[in-house]
């Protein structure tokens, strides 16, 4: 993937990775737009960045895709980087008496349908466009997951499985699908506490890494790993996935 001289798209950016990235691409050059639920964060965005574009999205109305599509066609023929990254995490305590299927839901709703939604608006353009990118964010809990969180870690391996079949449909196109899959990053996913927690990766730290991959095509298999993750990735196939599963959810 090369990072300069796109027009990109960033779903989900008016915070944590989505943001950072957004940030950092339009630092080099590029022609981004944002989108978010939040209008007066989109607003904040493009005032203290000159050029940067944003669009108030949410991937979790049905009718998002086609008045996204209509707007880019308009406004954005050239769109040739999209980053699918608009995500929310939230715990479950299935053992709880009063546990209902509500935050589960949303958590599809968001994780999975609205990665979808934004597949719908934009691969018509990236077709068209060709040498174009693809990317999702996955999560590294995708390969182990999380036992409180566990909509969350399946959605995330839901989008594994999904971006694989992607990629293999996107071949005759000259599209790149790439898979995103941060660790425990210093945002405000689960709460403002885990910004500030010593044990998540910096932010900027993270990004700097990404970019340094995508830069180089870093990129094996098509997802974007730290060096930090691969134990959890290979897991299954190294033999360690019980030792590693009992380590991330002790009894």
């Amino acid at each position: 993937m090369k990072l300069t001289h796109n027009t990109i798209l960033v779903t989900g950016g008016t915070s944590g990775i989505g943001r950072a990235l957004a940030e950092a691409l339009h630092d080099r050059g590029n022609r981004v737009l944002v989108t978010g639920r939040r209008r007066a964060s989109l607003d904040e965005m493009s005032a203290r960045r000159p050029g940067l574009i944003g669009l108030a999205v949410d991937v979790d109305d049905p009718g998002s895709a086609p008045r996204l599509a209509a707007w880019l066609r308009e406004n954005a023929p050239s769109l040739n980087v999209v980053l699918a990254n608009a995500g929310i995490s939230r715990a479950e305590d299935m053992a709880s008496g009063t546990w209902t299927a509500g935050d589960a839901t949303a958590v599809v709703q968001t994780n999975i349908l609205g990665v979808l939604r934004v597949a719908e608006a934009v691969l018509p353009l990236l077709k068209a466009n060709g040498r174009a990118t693809f990317m999702a964010t996955s999560s590294a809990l995708a390969f182990v997951p999380r036992a409180d969180f566990p909509a969350y870690c399946a959605s995330k391996a839901f989008l594994h499985s999904w971006l694989q079949s992607l990629r293999h449909q996107m071949r005759a196109f000259d599209i790149e699908v790439l898979e995103l899959s941060p660790p425990y990053v210093q945002t405000e996913l689960t709460g403002p506490g885990q910004a500030s927690d010593p044990r998540a990766l910096p932010l900027a730290d993270y990004v700097g890494q990404v970019l340094t991959r995508l830069e180089a095509g870093d990129t094996p298999n098509g997802e974007v790993l730290l060096e930090r993750d691969l134990p959890r990735r290979w897991a299954e196939r190294d033999g360690t996935y019980a030792a590693v599963y009992a380590a991330m959810n002790p009894v």
